[in-house]
């Protein structure tokens, strides 16, 4: 059991484990909306479309976390306004202003005068997570969990039958913009742990393997939840004794999962098909 604990008498350890705990569950979560709604393409846009909102929160002496919320809320509902109609795919959207935001992101960043390194937007710290950070994890973990569990109903109808919905006296786009909010809010609270480049696979990965081992909404919430939680941990613990990027090392251990469901979820077909 030593190697167990060994690595948790570090306050950094500790803290890095609960942040990736807090941040893989609620990803793992909310993630099961993003695979039904086959939004996958959006945790990425969503997250690389915070740079320009931190670099001006930089300029300005603002809160980076803030900056690159109001940024992430921008480029969410900018989707979900352009793609209302169906007269542009989501898909087309997401795009469009994932591409501009970046490029207005690098352009911001080229024009500095004094240069700051953002490598730990790109890429995450989780082992620099402090309490203060740690608790803004914490804060917003449980606001995003809190909605889904007030709106589930909503979101599930609107996530499988839209139409039936709207009949019902729902309006979906005005759940969807919802959905995209939680998701800016998430993503961006997630750029402390993993980063721009790896907190779409948190989003996606452990939601899709769940996808494969069950179609009914509460049990793949819980196994893509049990999934990301034993990521984190391996992840994590991987990192320390290898001396590895955690951020990585947490997602290719989702990736591991997600390869495993899918030879499982193969096995048993071919053994039914027989």
């Amino acid at each position: 059991m030593n190697w167990l604990l060994a690595p948790l008498q570090f306050t950094f350890m500790q803290t890095g484990l609960l942040a990736a705990l807090l941040v893989g569950v609620t990803c793992a979560v909310l993630g099961v909306y993003v695979v039904l709604r086959r939004m996958a393409f959006i945790g990425d846009a969503l997250a690389h479309t915070a740079l320009p909102g931190v670099v001006v929160a930089y300029l300005y002496g603002w809160n980076l976390f803030v900056g690159a919320l109001v940024a992430g809320l921008l480029t969410a509902l900018g989707i979900g306004w352009i793609s209302r109609r169906a007269t542009v795919r989501e898909d087309t959207a997401i795009g469009v202003l994932f591409t501009a935001m970046f490029a207005l992101g690098i352009l911001m960043l080229s024009g500095m005068r004094s240069f700051r390194d953002f490598t730990h937007i790109l890429f995450g710290n989780i082992l620099g997570v402090t309490r203060a950070d740690l608790l803004l994890i914490s804060a917003m973990c449980a606001l995003v969990l809190l909605v889904l569990a007030l709106f589930h109903k909503e979101l599930e109808l609107t996530s499988f039958d839209p139409l039936h919905a709207q009949v019902m006296g729902l309006n979906p786009d005005l759940v969807r913009y919802g959905l995209l909010a939680l998701l800016a809010l998430m993503v961006v609270t997630g750029l402390k742990v993993a980063g721009v480049v790896l907190t779409s696979a948190l989003l996606v990965t452990p939601a899709a393997a769940a996808a494969l081992l069950t179609n009914r909404l509460p049990r793949m919430m819980a196994i893509a939840a049990l999934l990301a939680a034993c990521s984190a941990s391996v992840g994590l613990y991987a990192s320390y004794y290898f001396s590895v990027a955690a951020g990585s090392a947490i997602v290719l251990t989702c990736a591991l999962l997600f390869g495993t469901a899918w030879l499982y979820r193969s096995l048993w077909q071919a053994g039914a098909a027989r």
